[in-house]
Formats: C-alpha cells, sequence, structure tokens
C-alpha cells in the first residue's frame, strides 16, 4: 500500500482517492499497483457494488503520470523501468475499461494524460465547472497514450486527431458535448453525489441525473466544422498544409500550436488513432501503444521534451528529426511493430 492512494469502502462503494496533492495527484508506479489491487480484490468481494476513483484536496484530479521518473528511466536504465510502469499502469486502463461493477470516476480539475487514462474507460465520468482535460503528450515527445488511440479516434468528427496533435484543453462543457464526459455537475454537488452513490449504488445513473447542471455552450463545437475539414487527412504535412492554406483566426493558432510539437510524436498519434479503428477491441489497443511506448521512450525527442518543458522550463526543445519530413515510413514501422514475444503486453486474467 501507498500513502499516495487512500482505500475505503463506503456502504457499498469501493473509493480510490488519488492523493498526491503537491503533484496534482500524478500516477507513480506505486499508485498504478495499489488501485490494481484493490479493483482485483473488489471485484471478487460481493459486499462492492461499485467503485469511486476521484482525488483528495487540492485543484485537479489527476496531472498524469510520473514524467520525471519515466524521463530518468530513459536516461538511465534505457527505459526498462519506465515500460515496466506503461506495462502496469496500461493493465490498469484495461482493468477499468473491462470491470463488471460500475466505475465512476470524478474529473474535477486538471485531468491530464495518466488521469485520463483511469477516467476515460470507467462507467461513468463526471466532469465539472473545473474540469480541464487534455491530452498533451506531442508538447514532451511522448504520444497520447493509456488508451487515448481508443478514445480518441471513436471522437465525432476529428476532434481526437485535433486534441492528440495539439494538446488542447476541454472544460467540463467542452467533455460532456464531446463524449469525454457522461454527466455535468456543479462541484459543490459532488460531496452529495459520492454519499447518495454509496448509499444506492446500484442507481448511480439516476443519481448524476438528479444532481446535473446544464453546463455553459462548449466552446469546442464552434470549431467542430473547422477541426472536421483541417484535419481531415491521416497524413500529418496534409494536415499542416491544411492550416497554412485556410489563415483563418482558428488554423494560425493551431498551426503556431503545432509547431512547438514534436514531428515524430505527431506522426505517432495519428497512425497510432488510424490503426486503432482497424483493432478488434481495447486490449488489442494497449498491445498496440504499449509497443510505441516501448520504443518512444528512448528515442531522443521525449527526454528532450521533458528537459524543455519541465526540467529547463526553457520550452525550446531541439526535436530529433526537427521536421515532420524527416519522420520516415520507417521510422514509424519499427516504433509499431511487434516487440519480442516475451515482452509483448498482456491483460489482467479475468
Amino acid at each position: 500500500m501507498t500513502d499516495d492512494l487512500l482505500v475505503r469502502t463506503e456502504g457499498a462503494c469501493g473509493m480510490l482517492s488519488l492523493n498526491r496533492p503537491k503533484a496534482i495527484h500524478a500516477l507513480n508506479h506505486d499508485m498504478v499497483l495499489a488501485m490494481t489491487d484493490a479493483l482485483l480484490a473488489w471485484r471478487a468481494d460481493p459486499a462492492v457494488e461499485a467503485v469511486i476513483i476521484d482525488h483528495s484536496e487540492g485543484r485537479g484530479f489527476c496531472a498524469g503520470g510520473d514524467i520525471a521518473f519515466l524521463r530518468n528511466s530513459a536516461l538511465t536504465d534505457n527505459g526498462v523501468s519506465g515500460a515496466k510502469f506503461f506495462f502496469d499502469e496500461y493493465r490498469l486502463n484495461h482493468l477499468i475499461m473491462t470491470y463488471d461493477k460500475p466505475i465512476a470516476a470524478f474529473m474535477d480539475g486538471i485531468t491530464m494524460g495518466g488521469g485520463v487514462g483511469i477516467a476515460d474507460p470507467a462507467r461513468f465520468r463526471v466532469a465539472t465547472e473545473n474540469t480541464r482535460l487534455a491530452m498533451p503528450e506531442t508538447g514532451i515527445g511522448l504520444f497520447p497514450d493509456v488508451g487515448g488511440g481508443w478514445f480518441l479516434s471513436r471522437m465525432k468528427g476529428r476532434l481526437g486527431q485535433y486534441l492528440a496533435l495539439t494538446g488542447a484543453r476541454m472544460d467540463g462543457a467542452d467533455c460532456l458535448w464531446a463524449g469525454s464526459a457522461t454527466h455535468y455537475l456543479p462541484a459543490a454537488a459532488l460531496a452529495e453525489a459520492k454519499a447518495r452513490i454509496a448509499a444506492d449504488p446500484a442507481n448511480i445513473a439516476a443519481v448524476l441525473h438528479g444532481l446535473a447542471a446544464v453546463p455553459p455552450a462548449p466552446k469546442i463545437a464552434g470549431h467542430a466544422d473547422d477541426i472536421a475539414r483541417l484535419f481531415a487527412s491521416d497524413r500529418y504535412e496534409d494536415i499542416l498544409a491544411a492550416l497554412e492554406a485556410d489563415g483563418g483566426e482558428f488554423a494560425v493558432a493551431t498551426l503556431t500550436a503545432l509547431h512547438t510539437k514534436s514531428p515524430q510524436t505527431c506522426k505517432v498519434a495519428l497512425r497510432q488513432l488510424a490503426t486503432s479503428l482497424t483493432l478488434p477491441d481495447f486490449a488489442a489497443n494497449m498491445v498496440m501503444e504499449y509497443r510505441i511506448g516501448a520504443r518512444v521512450l528512448v528515442r531522443p525527442d521525449f527526454a528532450e521534451g521533458v528537459r524543455a518543458v519541465i526540467v529547463d522550463k526553457d520550452n525550446a526543445p531541439k526535436w530529433n528529426p526537427a521536421t515532420p519530413e524527416g519522420v520516415t515510413d520507417e521510422m514509424l514501422d519499427a516504433i509499431f511493430a511487434p516487440l519480442p514475444a516475451n515482452e509483448e503486453w498482456t491483460p489482467h486474467d479475468h
């Protein structure tokens, strides 16, 4: 067990509260393992009828995964401990996705990267006026993993491709409109919602519906047509050319954002989402993402991206390759290639 995760039961409900407020509850390896252990135990416990995932005090649900740990792994042990983290984190994502008891995730505040990975697969996903959801990985030379390939590729229009490449943030109203949230509640109603769910876990949908608020108009909906048109291609160069040719305010702002991202991981993300749509289930998606993760972790852009954005904060990463044209199909093929049979990702046995 770890102090970074609070595990308890209330009524007939299992409660998992992320508890690393100084890191906005970013997931470390111990938290991943502790969440997994609790879910596996509750799966077999008839006294637990539903599960709530939330956070203790602090200004966000979960800011992501333990990026500093992953970078250290890339620099010191050739990515071995980082890949192990991915392996177990992806098992947790898959466990939540396939759990046969209802899980409700309360995405109050910042919900990014690894935080999206534990919320997206939950049956009930609650957004509030504080929610800020994003998959900002391309900005640090990573890719939208933790099941991002599955969920982003299945969003309406080309919204998922836009979010994957730009790392754009959605607020609670945007999340409800986009399908990332199932319900929108005022943050002030969350304590009551959780108490009612604990008392009556068979009626989560009714509880959340009863406490729901009408969200403001989703800002991202106003750009949906532009996004569908400008992000229509699975070829990164085509998207950049479409944005360049458009010249409108939205296109210019989007192009400016994309110029700060790793060309390699933008191309990886587009292939990841396109490939995910061809896969039979979430487990197959996670096999693909683990292959990508094991490779991308030790490529130059990840350590460099974290250095530029998080360590030195100069926001001037030197990407390698520096241009989209430099990221060849052969390079992508190598990143997506199967791993040796004994190194491939596998889910927990059901």
